[in-house]
């Protein structure tokens, strides 16, 4: 078995550049072998000062370099599929940025291709089940430190969106992050979504209604939901509060030092999601890592991606029509049981 994983990124994009310095001065075991970009030009620059990295234009080439034993995919979602594919063929460990594919019906095709190879090798990036307080909140719903959990209240609100930011994306980009967390926090499958259009900002663009809530139900009955507010203009706030039989606990509070000075108080809210997980960012990436050279996962699997990509297509259908959608998934392969 490796000692060290020679990882090759696919994608010199925001992720991939973030992935790249990660792996070359804070993750231990793993090295930087290749970094892939369309942009041949800006894989280069990626690798600039990381002995031993070459930079290629295809993830083919990558995947058939003989010093790469181990893949991380950065690019856009839907070239992740046929990336997926290859890496398995290699049994290459693999660590996928969200989200697997961009749909329920080719994610399943994957769940199905990583069945066949007859071991997990995916990691899907969802990186706050790393994060600190996420942990936390987790230890005390699994530990029943507060007895049973009976309700969700998730916020997620980022300063502004990208050109090109669509109506379909406050699900498909943003709340799918929060479909991740409830699943992770409660242990089951969600199994309806419905999505609530309000009052709409003015600061939205044309095309987009924001903010809007999403209502969910998990298999035991636990009530989910979520605020999702992507043109809020303060700064970039995740938080969750949860409620139990025997108490509340809330997390993901604004950062820094509270000051109170010349009649005046008040703190810092993270600007963007690299300084609010950074640190999970950090930790996922080095859990896969040691699992990978146990020739383990350390993460969600393939599974949770394809589930997360159904609650997606609910929370679309959701969307569209305003009515409750059942979340329609096949039956969990006992691989991942």
């Amino acid at each position: 078995m490796t000692k060290t994983l020679r990882v090759a990124i696919i994608g010199a994009g925001r992720m991939g550049a973030d992935h790249i310095k990660r792996l070359s001065t804070r993750i231990h075991g793993a090295e930087v072998a290749a970094v892939v970009d369309v942009d041949l030009a800006r894989a280069q620059a990626a690798i600039e000062g990381i002995d031993g990295a070459v930079a290629l234009a295809s993830a083919e080439e990558a995947l058939n370099n003989g010093d790469v034993n181990a893949v991380l995919i950065a690019t856009p979602g839907f070239l992740h599929e046929e990336i997926l594919y290859q890496a398995l063929e290699k049994d290459f460990p693999i660590l996928c940025e969200k989200p697997l594919t961009p749909d329920a019906e080719s994610a399943w095709k994957v769940v199905q291709a990583e069945v066949t190879a007859g071991r997990k090798r995916i990691q899907v990036g969802f990186m706050r089940r790393f994060d600190a307080e996420y942990a936390a909140l987790g230890s005390v719903i699994r530990n029943s430190e507060l007895g049973e959990l009976l309700m969700l209240h998730h916020q997620h609100r980022n300063p502004s969106t990208p050109e090109g930011f669509t109506n379909e994306m406050l699900i498909n980009d943003s709340v799918v992050h929060e479909f991740d967390a409830i699943r992770y926090f409660t242990g089951e499958e969600i199994t309806s979504v419905q999505v609530r259009l309000g009052k709409a900002t003015r600061n939205a663009p044309n095309g987009q209604h924001d903010p809007q809530h999403v209502l969910l139900e998990t298999e035991s009955g636990v009530l989910a939901d979520v605020e999702i507010y992507v043109n809020a203009k303060f700064g970039y706030q995740v938080a969750t509060q949860a409620s139990f039989e025997d108490g509340i606990v809330s997390i993901g509070g604004d950062s820094g030092p509270y000051i109170q000075s010349a009649g005046k108080w008040g703190g810092n809210v993270t600007p963007g999601f690299e300084d609010r997980f950074g640190a999970a960012y950090d930790v996922e990436v080095q859990a896969w890592v040691d699992a990978a050279l146990r020739g383990e996962i350390g993460g969600p699997t393939a599974w949770d991606g394809y589930a997360t990509a159904a609650c997606c297509e609910a929370g679309v259908e959701a969307q569209k029509s305003g009515e409750k959608v059942k979340v329609q998934l096949n039956t969990k392969p006992a691989l991942y049981t």
